[in-house]
């Protein structure tokens, strides 16, 4: 299986958010979407980076209770681990794995089209095994 094909069935809409928003306005947004992480992007839509729960509690942990009033891109992270819509589920749960991240932007060239998470990846390789167990059955059966 693809990245692709995950981003067909959740869709491709990426919660975003402004390098100048406080951390208080994306821990507000993140809980409301019920969402680890949104992208940065400036007012032209460059993505810039993204920031996630992990961050804001790296920032709370560093800077102390002032945190929340706070620009997010004092706090997000740079440096972007991406994927495109043809790699392949199983080298991406290595990469999230490798590099110790829950969140893989999808870009088609320089072009966001999607952001999957550790999540959407272990349910499609569940799915994936468990149609392999189903077309295993039936196989035996028929050989049987």
């Amino acid at each position: 299986m693809i990245i692709g094909a995950i981003l067909k069935g959740k869709g491709t809409e990426v919660v975003s958010v402004g390098p100048a928003d406080t951390v208080l306005s994306v821990a507000r947004v993140l809980s409301e979407r019920r969402i680890g992480a949104a992208l940065v992007r400036d007012a032209g839509g460059a993505l810039l980076g993204i920031v996630s729960e992990r961050d804001i509690v790296r920032g709370m942990a560093a800077h102390g209770p002032g945190t929340t009033g706070l620009a997010v891109e004092e706090f997000m992270t740079r440096e972007l681990v991406t994927v495109a819509p043809q790699t392949l589920v199983t080298h991406a749960l290595a990469l999230i794995t490798r590099r110790r991240i829950r969140h893989l932007p999808v870009l088609e060239g320089e072009k966001l089209v999607g952001l999957v998470s550790i999540g959407d990846l272990v349910k499609a390789r569940i799915d994936e095994a468990e149609q392999e167990a189903e077309e295993l059955k039936a196989y035996v059966a028929a050989a049987g």
